[in-house]
């Protein structure tokens, strides 16, 4: 299979992408960061899920019993003690 069987405008196709890939031990400073990396990444879903709820329980209406007790002391002059 050579070149000319390669549809126009097209580069030969590598057989063997061997050679492409840098074969290079691992540092030793790396082995244990994809557990860090993983922690990172569980920290981060938990941290964004509590503001969906956060933000959920914020937009919330209140109801209109506790507005009316808000309302209620808002009127009332504080006492002095």
């Amino acid at each position: 299979m050579g070149d000319e069987d390669q549809p126009r405008g097209q580069g030969p196709r590598r057989r063997n992408v061997e050679h492409m890939i840098d074969q290079q031990p691992t540092d030793p400073t790396r082995r244990g960061s994809a557990a860090l990396d993983e922690a990172r990444l569980r920290q981060h879903a938990i941290g964004v899920r509590l503001r969906q709820m956060f933000d959920e329980v914020v937009n919330e209406p209140v109801p209109d019993e506790f507005l009316d007790i808000l309302r209620k002391a808002d009127q009332t002059p504080p006492e002095k003690g």
